[in-house]
């Protein structure tokens, strides 16, 4: 008889001999758990909500809205940004930073404005142009190995029309422009001034591995241009 509690003894375990007890840890366990988990979110969201604001101080992005979702006004939108781009790319200085940037941009958002309105015009359209620096909130967003994190941002941002229609964005300021995700490469230069105005961990919080590619617009257009 000995024997057999012996045996018996072994093969329950606690949870057999005491039940109530084994559920508390387990619980108590499954709680310390959970906690960990919660605080460590917390603390991650925050850190990346800190980096967010710390990178919309260094970037301008650019933002432009369709009248509506229709093919024609689809591709109106595009012949727009070209001609936006185009225009940004010849008369905006090179050398100025993201505030001196912001600031150019404002001052000539009429000209702006009389980029868009022509090409409208020339493609057949009377749509109404508004161009202003805003700030919009975006979605996360991947270009090339960078990925920018959701928040609000500072953007130049075009409507056409209603502007109801899906829009097209990228980062203006540092050139990070793209017109194919599929057949394009992220500048060093455009990668170097956010480095230099980012801390080590932001920047590699930032960047990614991805197989998508980004033309950098503004030089493709200037080879473009010299062929």
């Amino acid at each position: 008889m000995e024997e057999y509690r012996a045996d018996r003894y072994k093969t329950e375990g606690i949870g057999s001999r005491n039940p109530e007890r084994y559920m508390i840890l387990v619980l108590s366990l499954l709680l310390a758990a959970l906690v960990t988990w919660f605080v460590m979110w917390r603390s991650g969201m925050a850190a990346e909500g800190r980096m967010q604001e710390h990178l919309a101080e260094e970037v301008l992005r650019f933002h432009i809205l369709a009248n509506s979702d229709s093919e024609e006004d689809q591709t109106l939108k595009l012949t727009v940004r070209d001609g936006i781009l185009d225009f940004l790319e010849g008369e905006m200085p090179e050398t100025l930073d993201v505030r001196e940037t912001v600031r150019w941009i404002r001052r000539h958002a009429d000209e702006l404005e009389d980029v868009g309105r022509e090409i409208v015009s020339k493609e057949g359209y009377d749509y109404p142009v508004h161009a202003a620096v805003t700030t919009c909130w975006f979605p996360d967003r991947t270009y090339g190995d960078m990925t920018f994190p959701a928040g609000n941002y500072e953007a130049l941002r075009i409507e056409l029309g209603d502007a109801k229609g899906h829009n097209w964005w990228c980062v203006l300021y540092p050139s990070l422009c793209f017109l194919d995700a599929a057949n394009a490469v992220v500048p060093e230069e455009g990668k170097q001034k956010l480095q230099n105005v980012l801390t080590e961990k932001e920047y590699a919080q930032i960047t990614t591995e991805t197989d998508f590619r980004i033309k950098w617009y503004f030089l493709e257009r200037g080879k473009d241009k010299k062929q």
